[in-house]
């Protein structure tokens, strides 16, 4: 059984690989877990004596399949914990992250397949992150940034790229959510700021707001 530090480095691994799409470097895990690159190397090599993944020195670090399924499956814990917190509990999707931080290292099945049930098998959590079923299979919903999208053009909020308290805040602050339509209507060359009609509010955005912001494409 693997320890709750052991499991965050899988789960990160993963995310970063996702991402990246290629090996991952030390230094990039150890900027992730705000560590030292000698405390990633231990846990690197405890990992790979487990055989979770692959590593070689100042080549990066791969999951195999069996570190992969175990990376899956505190993804799908983690974002079904904040979706039943959300939508159970009332809490705000900014308050929810290192909750189920904590809940994410339950390790019954059978209670997480009982919420999976319970909240009606949902396919994202409240970000707009898709969730993994029972089998680690999950479907990414096809989005394009709002800084792509043209003038008039309008879509359906559907995905947050920086989940940071700060940022989902500052959302709710100007009544941004997932589900809502957003209608891109000027696009400032000076400072590629955004001028949006979102809940029939005009409000313009910041270049970073923007590029933090995912449509249904």
């Amino acid at each position: 059984m693997l320890t709750k530090t052991e499991e965050n480095y899988i789960k990160e691994i993963f995310t970063i690989e996702t991402i990246t799409k290629k090996d991952v470097s030390t230094n990039s895990i150890a900027k992730k877990l705000d560590t030292k690159p000698s405390t990633v190397t231990d846990m690197l090599k405890k990992l790979a004596t487990k055989k979770l993944l692959s590593y070689q020195k100042y080549k990066g670090v791969k999951l195999n399949n069996k570190g992969k399924t175990i990376a899956l499956s505190v993804i799908r814990k983690h974002r079904l914990w904040e979706t039943f917190l959300v939508k159970k509990l009332n809490f705000s999707w900014d308050e929810v992250h290192e909750i189920a931080e904590q809940l994410e290292h339950i390790k019954s099945d059978k209670l997480t397949n009982r919420l999976d049930q319970f909240l009606g098998f949902p396919t994202v959590d409240p970000h707009g992150d898709p969730i993994p079923n029972a089998n680690g299979e999950f479907t990414k919903t096809k989005t394009i940034c709002l800084t792509k999208l043209t003038i008039n053009t309008e879509s359906i909020f559907v995905e947050v790229k920086n989940a940071s308290d700060k940022f989902l805040k500052y959302l709710s602050k100007n009544n941004i959510a997932i589900g809502s339509k957003i209608k891109i209507l000027y696009i400032e060359e000076f400072d590629n700021s955004v001028d949006i009609l979102v809940n029939n509010k005009q409000i313009n955005v910041s270049e970073s707001v923007a590029k933090n912001i995912y449509l249904n494409n």
